[in-house]
This record gives structure tokens, sequence and C-alpha cells, in this order.
């Protein structure tokens, strides 16, 4: 990730923030100041200088983040997302109160909440950064007072994506995140074990859909991340809870799309949905009795999950919103009413005639479809914890300083120390600030968005194809005046360009412009040319290729490979020289007049996974997980800036400078500001 130093815009370089949405669904709301404190360096440096000031800027995003939901009874529970600890908080919705907590002791966030049919026991499975031999499956019992939540056991896969309780107490869980498959898995309370009660497909990446009824389970997969190659579409099994064995009941319309995104028993029905990619989701309502007679219907968006019913009609969400699926006319229309935007959603349920929705906005609006009304609880006001949240990345200019997290922007301004969170959905995975406006790289599938400090507006700038919906690094060429934004198509495999014009509003995309494996993931701009890093998530083929790409003239100048034996993290440019970093720790240099490299280096002792680079006052710099370092700009020596900074980071490190020329990147959980002025 990159940013060159410009003197005719005041242009700087983001990382990652998370949130930007839709124009009708900005709120900012104060956070918790912190007072800055200036603290010094961890480690000796090179380059004789006195060492960096180091200004502690305070949790850099603080919230009470989510990313799941059930109703029991009158009690909303739901689950935290990126917060520590882990953990359940009960809002009671007559009284919009929390009336109970319950901490979790491993994972980061908890996807999958379900109860059991008598209301006793609900059930969380969490997301984590690694598999071990740690439980991820919890148990809570809602009817003793006090209890809190226990372990139960673990299913292999590392993560636990959904849950479902069959009628007679079995629970079924399914995730993914390891290197096989992801399997069915069943928690018998009677025996207290979890087992593995199969495979069905194994060429799938990941499974997000569960449900369960007294004689069969099923399960949902697809692909959803690291796609192509021979990876499954959308996949579909019955498993017999008798003879142990899988059938695939898929129906034929969903097959060409990515994964399966949700199932759900309603009463003699299964309601089935489909991910989006090149096309919306599909929705199927299956009959139980006979799996091959179902009605199917095409959604709204590339998003349709969390099911629930109300008198005759189906309810789901979408994307940013509520949708109304009628199966006596085969349609689905959006459901209009009176009240907020509601942005991601993790929760549908019913109750009293009304669509209870839990928001990543923090909060819980019962809506009724009949009077469009909407009542809502805020979660803050309701009782819910503030905790420092892992983040996006950061974004500096015009004074401010961009945290993304989920759903929310903490605007910093560190002259004041005043914090705002504005409401936005999504995730920015990078941005940039061009004359005091951010533009976004915004995922997922929602392309370019920009917000302007001064008026406030949040919209979208620009739309791309879809399937190009992972957004990883985003940088300007102030030579051409083009925002320039690499991609990675999850579910498709290989990447593209984007490129928007601020000025003249003109977007144009390229696909696949390194070839049909590699997304781009580093990209740097310099005199309208656009440096493209890739990096191929599949096991085999080319990994790492540089291509200088022309995105007036829409095409290919040349590309060399580094000789790295991993993707590229990061690019940027200082003069006539690139700097790249690999996913494995390998810094090369490339003369961009030569088209040759002519450095490398083994820097993995501070960079060994994401990273990225900004060039500041003449300088690259680099972050990583747990070190803030810097190249020599003549012999390319490397220099420690900030040791041990554990970054609190959600999908990869980041690092933003201002006009001033001071940097900015996490340490643990907070926000750093750092001046550093090395004597070259």
């Amino acid at each position: 990730m990159s940013h060159q130093n410009i003197s005719r815009r005041t242009v700087l370089r983001a990382g990652g923030v998370a949130g930007l949405a839709s124009a009708t669904g900005l709120s900012a709301t104060p956070a918790a100041a912190v007072p800055a404190a200036a603290t010094p360096a961890a480690g000796a440096l090179a380059g004789g200088t006195k060492g960096p000031r180091i200004v502690d800027l305070g949790p850099a995003v603080a919230q009470f983040a989510l990313m799941s939901a059930v109703l029991v009874g009158d009690t909303v529970y739901i689950g935290s997302r990126n917060i520590d600890p882990v953990q359940i908080i009960a809002v009671h919705l007559p009284t919009q109160k929390v009336v109970a907590r319950t901490e979790l002791a491993t994972g980061h966030s908890i996807q999958a909440l379900v109860a059991d049919d008598t209301g006793r026991y609900l059930y969380a499975g969490i997301l984590q950064k690694a598999s071990g031999e740690q439980p991820n499956l919890y148990r809570w019992d809602l009817k003793t007072p006090g209890r809190q939540a226990r372990p139960i056991g673990r299913i292999a896969d590392r993560d636990v994506r959904a849950l479902a309780v069959a009628p007679d107490g079995v629970l079924y869980a399914v995730g993914g995140g390891s290197s096989t498959a992801p399997a069915l898995w069943e928690y018998d309370p009677a025996v207290g074990e979890v087992r593995n009660v199969g495979t069905p497909d194994p060429k799938v990446t990941l499974a997000r859909a569960v449900a369960a009824g007294a004689t069969h389970a099923f399960f949902g997969a697809g692909t959803t991340f690291n796609g192509g190659g021979d990876t499954s579409k959308a996949a579909l099994y019955a498993y017999d809870r008798s003879a142990g064995t899988f059938t695939s009941i898929v129906p034929a319309e969903m097959r060409r799309d990515p994964s399966i995104r949700d199932l759900a028993v309603l009463g003699d029905t299964l309601a089935v949905s489909t991910a989006g990619s090149v096309e919306d989701a599909k929705v199927a309502l299956m009959d139980l009795d006979d799996l091959s007679s179902y009605k199917i219907a095409t959604s709204v968006g590339k998003v349709a999950k969390s099911f629930t019913t109300i008198g005759d009609t189906v309810y789901y969400a979408n994307e940013t919103g509520l949708l109304g699926y009628r199966p006596s006319t085969n349609t689905i229309t959006p459901v209009d009413f009176e009240g907020p935007d509601l942005g991601e959603i993790w929760g549908v349920d019913s109750r009293a005639g009304r669509a209870v929705v839990t928001s990543a906005y923090g909060f819980v609006a019962q809506i009724d479809p009949g009077k469009k009304t909407a009542a809502i609880t805020d979660l803050g006001k309701a009782g819910a914890p503030r905790a420092a949240q892992t983040v996006m990345g950061i974004a500096a200019g015009g004074g401010h300083v961009y945290v993304g997290g989920n759903a929310t922007i903490a605007r910093h301004t560190p002259a004041g120390g005043k914090v705002v969170n504005l409401r936005a959905p999504g995730e920015a995975k990078d941005s940039i600030v061009v004359d005091r406006i951010l533009y976004t790289g915004q995922y997922n599938s929602q392309g370019i968005w920009r917000y302007h400090p001064r008026t406030g507006e949040i919209g979208q700038a620009a739309r791309f194809p879809a399937e190009q919906n992972r957004p990883l690094d985003v940088t300007f060429d102030d030579d051409t005046g083009l925002v320039l934004a690499g991609v990675q198509a999850d579910t498709e495999g290989g990447g593209a360009l984007w490129t928007y014009h601020p000025r003249s509003g003109r977007s144009r995309h390229f696909a696949n412009p390194i070839d049909e494996l590699q997304c781009v993931r580093g990209i740097a701009g310099k005199a309208g040319v656009a440096y493209l890093g890739g990096d191929n998530t599949a096991a085999t083929g080319p990994r790492s290729t540089v291509v200088a790409f022309d995105p007036g003239a829409g095409k290919e100048l040349w590309r060399i490979d580094p000789g790295q034996s991993a993707g590229v993290a990061a690019l940027a440019v200082r003069g006539r020289h690139l700097y790249g970093l690999s996913r494995k720790g390998g810094l090369f240099v490339i003369d961009i007049l030569a088209r040759t490299v002519v450095h490398r280096a083994d820097v993995s002792s501070v960079s060994n996974g994401f990273a990225a680079m900004v060039t500041n006052r003449g300088v690259v710099y680099g972050v990583s997980d747990t070190t803030v370092f810097r190249f020599h700009p003549r012999t390319f020596a490397l220099s420690v800036v900030v040791a041990d900074t554990d970054g609190g980071w959600y999908s990869g490190s980041h690092i933003a400078n201002d006009e001033h020329g001071r940097l900015y990147t996490m340490r643990g959980r907070n926000l750093i500001q750092i001046s550093d002025r090395p004597r070259y």
C-alpha cells in the first residue's frame, strides 16, 4: 500500500477505513475522548535521528460492535464483533435495557447464535485468528440467573459461521477457515461430544448456512473466498440424520451462484438463499416433504440472509435493508417504513406482528410492515458496553484522522482531542484524502465512496462490476488526477484495477490486469503509470508479479517478476524506485526507468504477512503487525522506528501521513501519531 508526496494537492495516503455507506445513513456521535500523551519510541534507530516523537491519541474506535443476534421471547441476544472481551448481551425490548451479559474465553467475534426450542439454552460459535485445541462452541443457560456461558467443545474448522438446533435439541454447526473443506458438525447434549458427520463437497471454501429439522439437517456452502480454478459454486445438501448420508438438493437455478448464504426451517418449508456476485442473490422456498418442489425468485442486491415469517410473508435482510417475499405471488419487494437507515443487518426475527431487526449501527428496530412504523432501541442507551475495536485502516488529512471499524468511522481531530463516530455501513478497505475529501474502496461490491467532512455528505462515487467485490489498496496519481484502487474478486478469482477522476466523475475498470489468478493487492501511482502488485491466493500459479499499467490508455506497459516466494503485500514509489514488500517479508526495489530489480533483502524480522507502505518526507516507511520501520533512500537499509506495536488490526496493517508529514498507525488498539525526522 502506498502514497507519494504530492505538492500540488493535499493528498494523503490512507489504509482501509471501514464502513462508508449510503447518503442517508450518516450520523455523528461523540466518542469518548482520551487525553493524548507523548511517549518515546521503542528500540534504537539508525540514520542519525534522535528518535521519533510519539503521541498516543487513545482508542482508535470505541463502540459495541456486533455480528449476530437472535430473539428469545422478549429479549434479543447480541454477539459482539472485534472487541475484547468477546461477549453476548441480552437486550429486553419492553424495558429497552441490557439485562444480562456473558463473556466468552476465546475468539474475536460471534457470528453464530441460536436458541433451542425450549428457550433455555443459547448456543454461540466464535470466529478466531488461528486453529488450535481451544473451544469454539459455547452454551449459555438462560433460565439460571447469574449463569455464564460455558464451552461445550470445538469443531475442527477454525471458525463457526452458522448454528442450528433440531427439535430434539441436537446442535448442528458449520464454518471454515481451515486448510481442508468445511464439514457438518453435530453436538448431542445427551452425549456431550462434538462429532464430524461428513464433508459433502471437498471443493467448497466456506460453509455459512445450516438448518435442522426432525429428520434432516441441511448444509449450505460454496466459494466465498479464494475463488477461481475448480472451486465449487453454491452447494446445498440434505443430511439424513438416521442414515448418516448426504444428498445434493441445490435448485438448478442456484447452481451458478457463488454460495448458499443462509438456510432456515420455517414450518414445513426450507428457506434457502444464495450470495450474489455477477447476478443478484436468489431466494427459494422448498417443501420439506418433497425437496424437489420449490418456489424461487431473484432477490434485490447481492445479500439475502436471516429469515423470519409474519403472516404469509417471509422477511429477510439484504445489504442495507429489509425485504419481503410473498410466496403467493412469488415476488420480492423492499419493506418501506418511517425510520433510520438499517445499514448492515445481523438478525431478523418476528415479535407480535413486527420484524425485529438488529443493525450493525448499534440499534434494534421493531418494524411494523403494515403501519410502516419502527420503534428503535439504541444499544448504547440501553447499556451496551463500549470497547476498543480492532480496525480496518487509517486516513489522514485536512486536520482529521479517520479510523475505520465495523459500520463506523471514528473521525479524530488531534488538535482539539475530539473524536466523533460517523455511522457508515460496510467496510472501506482502503482510502485516500484528496482536497480534504475522503475516497474509499468499499467492501462488499460497493465500488468507490466519498465523504465530505465539511458538509457531512456521503455516498457512492463510482460503481463497478459486483464480482470485483474486495478493494485492497487505494492511492492517487497527481499527474492524472486519478484515484486508483486495486481489487480482489473473492468468488471468481483474479482482480481488477479501478480508476476514478474526482473532478470529472469519470470511472473505469480493468478486470484481471495481471492475470486470471492474481488480485491487485498493492498499488502505487506516479506520472500517469499505475504500478500493480499481484497476489495469488491459490496454492499454485504465478504470484508477486508487478505490472506497470497506463490507466489512461487502458494498456499494460511492462511487467516484471521480482522473484518472491509470496504475493505482494504493498508498494510505494520514491523517485525512480518502486519499493515492494512480499507477504513473507521480502523487500524488493525496482528501478522503474531501467525496468529491473536493483535490490532484494529479507526483512521478515519486522514484516511477515500483510503490510503497508507510505512515502513521507522523501522516505519510504512501512508498517506490519509488530513494527513501524523505514528504508534508507540510497542504500535501502532497514531501520526500526517503533517496535512492538502489536497493532489492533482487523484486516492487515496500515499507515497514513498528513500534510505536515506526521504518520499515523496503531499501537495495540490505540491510534498513535509519529513525528520522525531522519537525517539521511
